[in-house]
């Protein structure tokens, strides 16, 4: 079937299949507005008479009678050239001279807009047909066909409104609650009124109403807009401090440590001579007074040996600093270096794992494709089959890859694929797609679909 169907609306499809199989070819369903007259009908078309060659039209006050002919003729033959002038039963005599369609079923929803020439000739197609015609029509109007067998749909009852309600609507009250239970009695068992159900306004709220805390809540977000810039102000502030006195601790340490370390590699035995040397120099410094000829003079020496070996002994202390000072500078280019590649690496993996986790959208197929569709579009139903391997067959065998869309639904217990062309916004378009499709495709005698059907079926398969 196409989707959950009520037990009362269920019996009432057998008993319209039973009626047609008692002679019946015309039937007439009554019933007033938002009982499921529609929903029936198209779970009758799709459930019952698989081998007939089906038609499905919806009337309106907007359709002309050579419209609701043209519809139903071409959804009846395959290409049939239709003389306007010439009424529905003389179109259907000549069409079926021409090309024999077989057992026909028509089904029409809106009858109380058919005029009173597309009355009599419907009944006179219901007696005199060639071959097998079941004429199904819902309508309003009580006693519109004289020849019809008429049925009166019923509201449903207390129990049958309730696994309605279940069906569509998760969280129910409970039956105690009395606004729920006031709904369900007025409601009438009416279908269109069930579902109308709103549990946001049809639910008393009795809780106090809460104090308003927008501007409290609003002061607590400056206050702590505050405190995280002051926060940041702050870090940014202790950071450089921490940087300027990290690197004057850097300095002073390297500075202290290269004496000591030029004191512990100078031996110990050498400093007693250095010592002995400077006092000979500094008394070779000493000026000499000689006496020549009554004449004072003053004459002072130059110690030679005694400076130089000074002067070469802070030579040597400061070569010592600079050894070490030159063993220690070659480090950090070292470490880049060998730093380098592990960051290129790092950045190489990265950018990897960004382009894998990059994937390429596929397009949407089966159920996904139908629930992303609008409630109000229509498709063109193909076919309809209990085994996979034919849809699949009949996909390739028409070469429609890529253009149909298959989806699942349980009817009578079985699951049946079901093949459908197309997504169009209207009716009119959906009829234009026909025109589109092959002789070969179009023999199985297509018709069309609601999306918001659709999705109800896929919603019981999943329950």
């Amino acid at each position: 079937m196409q989707s959950q169907i009520l037990p009362s609306r269920a019996a009432l499809v057998d008993r319209i299949a039973l009626q047609f199989e008692y002679g019946q070819n015309l039937i007439c369903l009554l019933g007033p507005s938002g009982l499921g007259k529609s929903y029936l009908l198209e779970t009758f078309i799709t459930d019952k008479y698989l081998d007939f060659n089906k038609a499905f039209v919806q009337l309106s006050g907007k359709m002309t009678d050579q419209q609701f002919m043209t519809e139903l003729l071409e959804q009846s033959f395959s290409n049939p050239l239709i003389d306007h002038s010439l009424s529905l039963s003389e179109n259907f005599y000549q069409l079926y001279k021409q090309q024999p369609c077989g057992d026909c079923l028509w089904v029409i929803d809106g009858g109380r807009h058919l005029s009173e020439e597309l009355i009599q000739q419907l009944e006179i197609l219901a007696k005199q047909s060639p071959s097998t015609l079941y004429i199904l029509i819902a309508s309003q109007s009580v006693g519109q066909f004289s020849q019809a067998v008429e049925i009166h749909l019923e509201a449903l009852n207390l129990s049958e409104s309730k696994q309605l309600m279940r069906w569509f609507f998760d969280n129910l009250p409970v039956e105690e609650d009395p606004v729920f239970r006031t709904f369900l009695q007025e409601a009438h068992g009416n279908p269109a009124l069930l579902l109308a159900w709103q549990p946001e306004q049809q639910t008393a709220d009795i809780r106090t109403p809460e104090k308003s805390y927008k501007l409290l809540y609003l002061i607590l977000l400056l206050i702590t807009t505050m405190l995280l810039i002051i926060g940041f102000l702050y870090k940014a502030d202790m950071t450089e401090w921490w940087k300027a006195h990290y690197q004057q601790d850097t300095t002073s340490s390297v500075a202290t440590a290269l004496p000591a370390e030029a004191v512990i590699n100078s031996p110990e035995a050498s400093k007693e001579p250095v010592l002995e040397q400077a006092q000979d120099e500094s008394q070779a410094q000493q000026p000499v007074a000689t006496n020549d000829d009554n004449n004072t003079t003053l004459e002072t020496e130059l110690p030679v040996d005694g400076s130089d070996s000074k002067n070469h002994n802070n030579e040597s202390h400061n070569n010592n600093v600079a050894a070490i000072v030159d063993s220690l500078l070659p480090a950090e280019p070292i470490a880049q270096e060998t730093e380098q590649p592990m960051a290129d690496e790092v950045v190489a993996a990265s950018i990897s794992d960004a382009e894998s986790a990059i994937e390429p959208e596929q397009p949407l197929v089966g159920n996904a494709w139908y629930l992303s569709q609008p409630d109000d579009n229509f498709v063109i139903q193909l076919l309809a089959v209990t085994k996979q391997e034919i849809s699949d067959k009949f996909i390739n065998e028409n070469g429609l890859q890529g253009q149909v869309n298959t989806y699942q639904s349980l009817r009578s217990g079985k699951l049946w694929w079901i093949v459908t062309y197309g997504s169009y916004a209207t009716l009119n378009e959906a009829k234009k797609g026909v025109t589109t499709l092959s002789d070969n495709v179009r023999k199985n005698q297509p018709f069309y679909k609601k999306i918001s059907k659709i999705k109800q079926e896929i919603a019981s398969l999943n329950q």
